[in-house]
C-alpha cells in the first residue's frame, strides 16, 4: 500500500468527449448521485472524485474521430455499484432526463443474467454505463 491507497487500485479514468457541456449534463448528475464530488474544472474538462479515484471528461482539441462507438475496440462501458434495486430503478428512470436511453429493454433488469440486477444505459454520444444493484460495503 501507498498511504491509504492499495497498490493497483484504479487512480483515474479519462474519457474524451465530443461535447463537454453535454457530457457534464449526462454524467455529472449521476456521479454526484453516486457520491462523487466535483474535483477539477478547466476550459476543456471536468472531473469528479470518489475517494482516491476520479473520472475525467475532456473535450480535447486532439480528438481524431467523430463519435464514440462502444462496439469497437476500446472502452465498452463503465459499471457502478448503485445501491439496492429500488435505487437502480430510480436512477435509470431519472437518467432519461439527462440524455440516457435504456439498453436491452426486453431483458431489463436482468440483461446481465438472471442473478444480475442492473440497468444498462447509453447516452447521446454512445457511451454506456451500467448501474449495478447489490450489497455495497464501506471501509
Amino acid at each position: 500500500m501507498t498511504g491509504d491507497t492499495a497498490v493497483g487500485a484504479l487512480h483515474h479514468v479519462e474519457i474524451w468527449v465530443p461535447d463537454l457541456p453535454r457530457a457534464v449534463a449526462a454524467w455529472g448528475w449521476l456521479l454526484e448521485e453516486l457520491g462523487y464530488e466535483p474535483y477539477q474544472e478547466w476550459e476543456a474538462g471536468r472531473s469528479w472524485r470518489l475517494g482516491a479515484t476520479y473520472l475525467v471528461f475532456e473535450q480535447s482539441p486532439a480528438l481524431s474521430a467523430g463519435g464514440h462507438d462502444r462496439l469497437r475496440p476500446g472502452l465498452n462501458h463503465l459499471a457502478f455499484h448503485a445501491g439496492d434495486r429500488a435505487r437502480v430503478d430510480a436512477l435509470a428512470e431519472r437518467a432519461t432526463a439527462y440524455g440516457w436511453t435504456l439498453l436491452f429493454p426486453d431483458r431489463h433488469p436482468h440483461a446481465g443474467g438472471t442473478e444480475h440486477y442492473a440497468a444498462y444505459l447509453e447516452n447521446t454520444d454512445g457511451f454506456e454505463m451500467e448501474l449495478v444493484a447489490g450489497a455495497v460495503t464501506t471501509t
